[in-house]
């Protein structure tokens, strides 16, 4: 936070300052008390934030450790974790436990837990736009098209921190579908995109030029 306080500048004839300081000297001294008391407690109060934060990453940090142990031994601790956790690290947790289920071979598991994450309305738009890209990476060879690109869609406008990948993915899902003109024309625009992510237009550069062969 900025400009909390903001300086007041009192211009004042030298004359008159004797005057005010005896009338209203006791009241500026304590608006300056509890000014300062409001700096202090606030200062406490980040500080307390901080501290807490830094043990439920701590928390956190502990869950994931169990994957070592093998995926199942992760996803109940990172389970548990989420269900006391605060709502972002609890979704973060969420993520990692869906990474998890995938390891382990149970991608419909982890697509409901990506669809949770979408849909939970109390979630970061980013992490939800996340999970949604995620889900729809995970159901791309048997999926509804038609379905996943309309989910995709809203993650494809330039606003989007995910919209490179959104875009890949909408391309790979005209292939599918059979549209090599589509899917040619979105390739060639992310080869042609100079803010998109290297690998990104490298592979969109050579399935442009795959779907333009007759």
């Amino acid at each position: 936070m900025s400009d909390i306080f903001q300086e007041v500048d009192e211009d004042l004839r030298r004359d008159r300052t004797t005057q005010f300081m005896k009338r209203y000297g006791g009241i500026l001294g304590t608006v300056a008390v509890l000014l300062v008391a409001a700096t202090a407690g606030w200062q406490a109060w980040q500080g307390w934030k901080r501290s807490q934060a830094e043990a439920e990453t701590g928390r956190l940090v502990s869950a994931l450790s169990q994957a070592a142990a093998g995926p199942q031994k992760g996803v109940e601790a990172l389970t548990a974790f989420s269900g006391s956790a605060p709502a972002n690290l609890a979704v973060l947790a969420r993520l990692n436990e869906a990474a998890l289920r995938v390891e382990e071979g149970k991608t419909a598991d982890a697509v409901a837990v990506y669809d949770s994450i979408a849909g939970n309305g109390s979630a970061d738009a980013i992490y939800r736009d996340l999970a949604t890209l995620l889900s729809v990476m995970h159901q791309m060879d048997g999926g509804d098209a038609a379905k996943l690109q309309t989910r995709l869609q809203p993650l494809t406008v330039d606003a989007s921190p995910w919209r490179f990948s959104a875009r890949e993915l909408t391309a790979l899902l005209a292939a599918r579908s059979g549209d090599r003109e589509r899917a040619r024309t979105l390739f060639q625009q992310l080869a042609d995109d100079s803010l998109a992510p290297s690998g990104v237009r490298s592979r969109a550069a050579d399935l442009a030029a795959l779907y333009g062969k007759s």
